[in-house]
């Protein structure tokens, strides 16, 4: 790290886009996180990556990274050059990012002090570009390379919760090699599974977020079609019995002593929507209510499974955890987010606004957490 002396504002290089389905997402992410960084106190680096992965170098320009007419933007229209391209050394002893187009002399940019990813899904979130900056030996936001992986795993994840004895919905997994190679056979796994535990049932990638193609399924005509969707995201599928109950997230923030949960938050039913997906998410803008109309004990018992799955799968800096609270009263745990949105109606930044940790201090401790930390086994 270059040293920090009292004139030396540290460097923060915001990466952002991606190479998944999640792309836009994380661009709308990218424009609220540059908003609220502290320019007195940070210099920022706005480093974006298309969707074929070239990483480019962009506008600082927030405005530029919203939703316009329910049109999603992209790095593509953000990036300064349609063949320039940034160079992060994968070099310890070297955080000097450089800059090249073809015929020309390579620019330095300058040294970073920590990264900002908000990339979500696969080539960002799943612990790829964790060890990346690893190798590197740059200071980051967020979760190391196995939580990020469980993180970003389905299966895994439920697997790990299990084994600490957090409280799991039923689901059932069918790798690739299943549905290539005997679909029949894989069918019958999901519908053996229905008549264990009823229709309807929630197909879904089990290594994408933000929605990303969920299929509800009532019945056995519409299930190879749900199959495919997901397949279209990841070629391992999850599938998952419908939890009657209310839909309840809390966050999780990692201050100087540990981490802590933030009032929690509920999804209430979307009435244009069958489900809570991607549309009612991100472009209807459905919206949360927080904190929860919960009572103190429910509240007490979520922030405790909260922190419980956080320290489960290893995580450092933030998570969001999404829970059912089932109609028996107790919760079950669904998933966690190991970089979940920061678009001005995300319900992560607003659970902690509501806990008294504003958007701009959110951002500060996030980078905090990141410069106090070392790479490396920790």
């Amino acid at each position: 790290m270059s040293s920090q002396t009292s004139s030396h504002k540290p460097r923060v290089a915001v990466v952002f886009g991606g190479r998944s389905s999640e792309h836009a997402i994380s661009v709308l992410t990218a424009g609220a996180v540059l908003r609220a960084i502290d320019r007195e106190k940070y210099d920022v680096l706005p480093i974006g990556i298309t969707t074929d992965g070239r990483w480019a170098l962009t506008a600082d320009d927030p405005d530029r990274m919203a939703i316009t007419d329910r049109r999603l933007p992209s790095v593509a229209e953000l990036a300064e050059s349609a063949e320039g391209g940034v160079v992060l050394p994968v070099d310890p002893t070297n955080r000097e990012v450089v800059y090249t187009e073809p015929g020309s002399v390579p620019k330095a940019l300058g040294e970073v002090d920590v990264v900002f990813p908000v990339l979500h899904g696969p080539y960002g979130e799943d612990g790829t570009l964790q060890g990346l900056l690893e190798l590197s030996g740059v200071p980051y936001v967020g979760s190391g390379v196995l939580a990020s992986a469980v993180g970003q795993d389905k299966d895994y994840m439920k697997r790990v919760f299990a084994s600490f004895g957090l409280p799991v919905g039923p689901y059932e997994v069918i790798r690739p090699r299943e549905w290539e190679q005997d679909p029949a056979a894989a069918r019958k796994k999901i519908v053996d599974f229905a008549g264990e535990h009823g229709w309807p049932l929630f197909v879904k990638p089990a290594r994408a977020g933000s929605s990303m193609g969920i299929s509800k399924v009532d019945d056995l005509s519409g299930l190879d079609a749900a199959i495919e969707e997901a397949r279209s995201h990841d070629p391992k599928i999850l599938v998952e019995s419908l939890l009657r109950g209310r839909e309840i997230e809390c966050g999780v923030l990692e201050f100087e002593d540990g981490p802590r949960a933030s009032v929690p938050a509920e999804i209430p039913p979307v009435t244009a929507h069958d489900f809570y997906d991607f549309e009612a998410k991100y472009i209807d803008s459905a919206t949360g209510i927080v904190p929860a109309p919960l009572t103190a004990e429910q509240t007490a018992k979520i922030q405790e499974l909260a922190v419980a799955a956080f320290e489960a799968a290893s995580c450092e800096g933030l998570v969001r955890a999404d829970f059912f609270l089932q109609d028996n009263g107790e919760f079950v745990i669904n998933e966690i987010n190991t970089l979940p949105g920061f678009t001005p109606i995300s319900m992560y930044p607003r659970m902690w606004q509501e806990s008294g940790v504003s958007y701009p201090e959110l951002i500060d401790r996030l980078l905090q957490a990141a410069l106090r930390r070392s790479t490396g086994l920790r």
